[in-house]
C-alpha cells in the first residue's frame, strides 16, 4: 500500500489478544479453514501448488522456504482475530484516538513575513479520535497514499503545529517527504 497504509496495517496487526499459530501446518489450517475448506484459494493466494497446501495441512511438509513462510505468516496475521481489531480501531476512532510518531519534512503555507520553509522535522504526536476514525475510513474505502497523508498532515498540523487552536490559527501544513511513521492505537 504505502507508508501510512503498512504503519495502520501493522498498529491493527498488534491488537490481537492471542499469539497467531507458530508452526507452518497450523498456519496452513487456519487459512484453509478461513477460505471454507478450499485448499485450491488458499494455493492461488500464496502462489503455491494445491498439493503442497495439502501437504502443510497433514504435516506432511513441516519448515516452509523463508519466502512462503513470510507470505503464509502476514495472511494469518491479517485474518486472525478480526473482531478484537475491529473493536480496538473502534475505540481509537471514537475514544481514544492515535499516536503518530514520525520523521518527515514538513513544508507550510502562512501569512507573508514568516518562516515557512520545510525541514525535517521528529514528531511524536497524540492526535484526537477524529483523524483516527478519518483514517481507518479512508482505509477501509480504499484511498490513496496521497489522500492518507493528507489526513495526517491535517491530523499533526491541528494538534502539534496549531495546538488545538490555541496558535498559528493560519497555518497550513503539507507532509511531502516521510523519512518513517509509526502509527499505535
Amino acid at each position: 500500500m504505502g507508508i501510512i497504509g503498512d504503519s495502520l496495517d501493522r498498529a491493527t496487526a498488534t491488537k490481537g489478544t492471542r499469539p497467531i499459530p507458530k508452526s507452518a501446518g497450523a498456519q496452513m489450517r487456519f487459512l484453509v479453514r478461513q477460505h471454507k475448506g478450499s485448499t485450491k484459494s488458499v494455493a492461488s493466494l500464496l502462489g503455491i501448488s494445491q498439493r503442497t497446501v495439502e501437504r502443510y495441512v497433514k504435516d506432511q511438509f513441516k519448515t516452509p522456504r523463508p519466502e512462503l513462510a513470510d507470505r503464509m505468516k502476514a495472511e494469518v496475521t491479517r485474518r486472525w482475530q478480526p473482531l478484537v481489531k475491529k473493536r480496538a480501531r473502534e475505540q481509537a476512532a471514537k475514544r481514544t484516538g492515535l499516536v503518530i510518531e514520525t520523521r518527515a519534512l514538513f513544508g507550510f503555507t502562512a501569512a507573508p513575513g514568516t518562516t515557512d520553509d520545510g525541514r525535517m522535522r521528529r514528531i511524536t504526536q497524540h492526535v484526537p479520535p477524529l483523524y483516527a476514525g478519518r483514517l481507518f475510513a479512508a482505509q477501509e474505502a480504499g484511498a490513496t497514499e496521497a489522500d492518507l497523508r493528507q489526513i495526517t498532515a491535517e491530523a499533526l498540523q491541528e494538534s502539534y503545529f496549531k495546538d488545538s487552536g490555541r496558535r498559528a490559527s493560519d497555518l497550513i501544513v503539507a507532509l511531502t517527504d516521510i523519512d518513517y511513521l509509526d502509527l499505535e492505537f
